[in-house]
């Protein structure tokens, strides 16, 4: 029982008092994300007490969510439903990032194991990539698909930079973003100019690559880059935005604004949504910093935030793009 009165607790704190619509915590920086924003729809904290979440994805098929957390060596299942939580899978090999295929198996990627795998139909798990000219990656990070059905991933090491994301390893290659057909099993390298590529996600119509870059000093920026050569490369790679905050996880929704899960302190920890132009339209806060995103539900329009320690979720006038 706490003793303070309903007047100074915090939004989050047990026994505080509801919160009244429009959200205070969903800010409109630009008229683009006023349709977005709804009036009478407001942050939830559905899921609660993990060490570092990380890698939301959404079955719409069962109405479940999964995400992992990475120093729990645990993929968790959130069900929509009853709003149980189970272990989905465990060991997970500090998995991070996870997404879907175009057939809607689960792609993940591994840091302990330094992998990323396919999860199929009846549960097995197939190795789709290891290792680049012999040696293994460092440690993928994060991963989409493309409607051609490749796989698109970036490795940073972040998983092999001490004992408590993964295990410690020395850096095996440069980090990069890596693309891989899973058809003929070719992999070939499509960015490799980043101190730490992170998160990734293509426009609606896939000419763009976005991707993050988070050196461990310095400016954090997420660029933009065309893709090209029917689709295989990219090229023309320029800063998308730098700040305030940084990204970790990004989306894309429909419309081409780019969602990114965003850390930075107080006023910048949560979710920032920028225009195609690369304009801050919206922001949504979080009292802690959000690692990655996916959006689900029904119509695909709620967004699913992975805070450090908890699992949000908000509904939205947008809806999430496939594959991410």
């Amino acid at each position: 029982m706490t003793n303070a009165s309903p007047t100074t607790l915090g939004r989050w704190d047990a026994g505080a008092p509801p919160i009244r619509c429009p959200d205070p915590d969903i800010i409109i920086h630009d008229r683009r994300f006023a349709h977005i924003a709804l009036g009478n729809a407001h942050i939830e904290r559905i899921a609660t007490g993990f060490r570092f979440t990380e890698g939301p994805v959404w079955f719409g098929d069962g109405r479940y969510l999964l995400f992992s957390d990475i120093p729990d060596d645990r993929i968790y299942r959130w069900d929509e439903t009853t709003g149980g939580i189970s272990v989905f899978r465990e060991p997970s090999h500090y998995t991070n990032g996870n997404t879907r295929d175009r057939q809607g198996r689960l792609i993940s990627c591994e840091h302990d194991t330094q992998r990323v795998t396919r999860t199929e139909y009846d549960g097995t798990i197939t190795v789709l990539a290891d290792s680049w000219e012999g040696q293994k990656f460092t440690a993928p990070n994060d991963v989409v698909v493309k409607s051609d059905g490749t796989v698109w991933f970036t490795d940073n090491g972040a998983g092999t930079r001490g004992n408590y994301l993964g295990h410690k390893d020395t850096q095996h290659h440069p980090f990069r973003v890596y693309r891989l057909d899973p058809a003929t099993g070719a992999l070939s390298i499509v960015v490799d100019t980043q101190a730490r590529p992170n998160g990734l996600a293509f426009s609606p119509d896939e000419s763009r690559l976005y991707v993050v870059d988070t050196p461990g000093t310095g400016v954090r920026s997420t660029y933009v880059y065309d893709v090209v050569d029917n689709g295989t490369k990219t090229a023309n790679g320029r800063v998308f935005f730098d700040g305030p905050g940084w990204a970790d996880g990004i989306r894309v929704d429909t419309e081409g604004n780019v969602w990114g899960g965003m850390s930075g302190g107080p006023g910048q920890d949560g979710v920032a949504v920028f225009a195609p132009d690369g304009t801050l339209i919206g922001q949504i806060l979080l009292p802690e910093r959000c690692a990655n995103l996916c959006f689900g539900g029904k119509k695909r329009n709620r967004l699913f935030m992975a805070g450090s320690q908890s699992i949000y979720a908000l509904y939205v006038e947008a809806q999430g793009m496939a594959g991410g």
